[in-house]
């Protein structure tokens, strides 16, 4: 079976495919980032639904949330890895927003996005530690920067690297916008109706 294997890679390896592998990790590990984590957005608000969902189907949103969560942080974490080994960025570059010498505000927006999304990722991990109503206040605010986030690593995400005019990544991109505001917007309209009915 190794035997096997290794045949199988030294083929794979003379026939170039690693290099378009690598070519692909290289462009194709953020757009799979932002898609993960854009859905983790999209889930998180609408495991919040009460007027729709039943505790059961909140249940199963959340849990679709905390996988989209973990899938995003690694494909980021990836995306990172992939930039720094193939010299398109520094290491202090990838870990400090804004001192790249071209595109800082571009870049730094990915890194500061990162940082954000760990926050947030951290926060969702440790939850029961913010089980009373005063820290809970706290959580909403820590876990909302994910919107901040959300934000920033489109604007990366489109500006900061290949020319994305036309393609599907554009394509991708704008579907996650409309479907995050289609999402907020139900959930402002449905919170906004609860509290006209509770007055």
């Amino acid at each position: 079976m190794a035997g096997a294997t290794m045949v199988v890679l030294l083929a794979a390896a003379n026939a170039g495919v690693f290099g378009h592998l690598w070519f692909f990790l290289d462009w194709g590990a953020g757009v799979a980032a932002l898609v993960a984590l854009s859905g983790t957005v999209l889930w998180g608000v609408v495991s919040t639904d009460r007027i729709v969902l039943a505790p059961g189907h909140r249940l199963l949103a959340q849990g679709v949330h905390r996988g989209l969560a973990v899938a995003g942080l690694t494909f980021l974490a990836l995306h990172i890895w992939v930039k720094i080994a193939g010299g398109r960025v520094t290491a202090s570059v990838a870990f400090v927003p804004f001192t790249a010498d071209r595109r800082a505000v571009l870049i730094g927006l990915g890194t500061l996005a990162a940082y954000l999304f760990l926050v947030t990722a951290v926060s969702g991990a440790v939850r029961s530690v913010f089980a009373t109503p005063r820290k809970a206040r706290w959580w909403r605010a820590i876990h909302m920067s994910a919107y901040l986030a959300w934000g920033a690593s489109m604007v990366h995400g489109l500006k900061a690297g290949r020319p994305v005019s036309g393609s599907w990544v554009t394509i991708a991109y704008f579907a996650a916008i409309v479907g995050v505001a289609i999402v907020l917007g139900h959930r402002i309209v449905a919170r906004r109706r609860l509290v006209h009915e509770r007055s």
